[in-house]
């Protein structure tokens, strides 16, 4: 079942984390538009209320918590109702797919991934952004994840795992960067963004069909 619970109850919460961390928050954005595709037609997997589809000019999205949905829509986003492990979507659809801060809360990675391989045109890319488990943030999160009404039943991945995963689902050509190198309370102005990881918080991985 989708881990769907706490952002139907807690909607305006979750809204208002991106703007208690606004500066983490825009770096998320500035290393997803590093490697995302310019003048492509894609769509976000696990879009939420469409706070990184807008800024990010992606148009449609799949996501299977109505309360989330209803925010997007309001946003002028396509929000189709769904999970990530069964798309709604003809195969070879897309020139790219973006999941942002979505695997923790899948219920199955590989079969998620190996549906956006699917909806994907041949040379399409899948972007993945998460928060890697073995840095400062993700440490924190686990430490903490039961005292959290967003993360009490994630599961946070590597990014060894996730590499993992999306080589058994097929995918190549990977390209790593990755952003927030404090803790989130410290950030005062937009984090850099590497390439790489190992040492920032927040990774983005772009790999291709």
């Amino acid at each position: 079942m989708p881990k769907i619970t706490p952002f139907e109850q807690y909607s305006s919460q979750y809204e208002a984390w991106f703007e208690k961390n606004r500066f983490a928050y825009k770096s998320e954005i500035c290393a997803i538009k590093k490697v995302l595709p310019k003048n492509k037609h894609g769509v976000e997997i696990g879009i939420g209320s469409g706070k990184f589809a807008v800024p990010l000019g992606i148009k449609i999205g799949v996501d299977p918590c109505a309360k989330m949905r209803k925010i997007a829509e309001k946003r002028d986003l396509k929000v189709i109702e769904g999970v990530a492990e069964k798309l709604p979507f003809e195969n070879s659809t897309f020139d790219f797919a973006l999941m942002v801060t979505t695997i923790c809360f899948l219920d199955n990675i590989e079969k998620s991934f190996q549906e956006a391989y699917q909806i994907l045109k041949w040379g399409g890319c899948l972007i993945i952004g998460f928060v890697d488990k073995n840095s400062a943030v993700g440490k924190m999160y686990l430490q903490h994840k039961h005292e959290s009404i967003f993360y009490k039943d994630a599961k946070f991945y590597s990014v060894d795992e996730v590499v993992f995963y999306l080589k058994e689902s097929g995918f190549k050509d990977f390209i790593f960067y990755q952003t927030i190198f404090k803790n989130l309370k410290d950030i005062k102005k937009i984090e850099p963004v590497k390439r790489g990881y190992g040492k920032g918080s927040f990774v983005v991985i772009k790999v291709k069909k």
